[in-house]
């Protein structure tokens, strides 16, 4: 599972949302911890958010876990189902996603993964006109710019 660690770093910027709630605009760094994004993401990956961010299908975000407030996750928004975001691991065969604990409501849903900045940089939120121009390319490379695609199966 992705949480949130609590490491002090240079940067002036927040480590954990705003007390208070989130506040659109804010920006913070985390860092993952745990196989559940993998291969996309991998334990001790550095991540770039945008709190309050928007959420769209494929977008992989940062929500408090709904049963555990206290745990930060970062998951893959799948779809959205019954009034909040069907979140998964891109590594099914860890637990301690929705198929576990069902949809997770707006409120929990903190906000957007901009960037991996470290280890590797990795843009991880194309903006949508490059995702669209990004379909048209082989998957291997279009997932090279952040691009995801559902695959559904027959």
């Amino acid at each position: 599972m992705a949480e949130q660690k609590h490491d002090p770093l240079p940067a002036p910027l927040p480590q954990e949302p705003p007390e208070g709630g989130v506040t659109p605009g804010r920006y913070g760094v985390l860092d993952v911890d745990g196989p559940s994004m993998a291969p996309t993401l991998a334990h001790g990956d550095r991540l770039f958010c945008r709190y309050g961010g928007r959420v769209r299908d494929g977008a992989i975000v940062v929500a408090r876990h709904p049963l555990r407030q206290e745990l930060f996750v970062v998951k893959r928004a799948v779809e959205r189902r019954g009034g909040g975001w069907w979140l998964l691991s891109d590594n099914s065969q860890v637990e301690g996603d929705s198929r576990d604990f069902g949809p997770v409501p707006d409120e929990l849903v903190l906000g957007r993964v901009l960037l991996r900045i470290a280890p590797r940089p990795s843009w991880l939120a194309p903006p949508r006109p490059l995702e669209r121009l990004l379909d048209r390319v082989p998957y291997a490379l279009a997932r090279r710019f952040g691009a995801f695609r559902r695959v559904v199966s027959q």
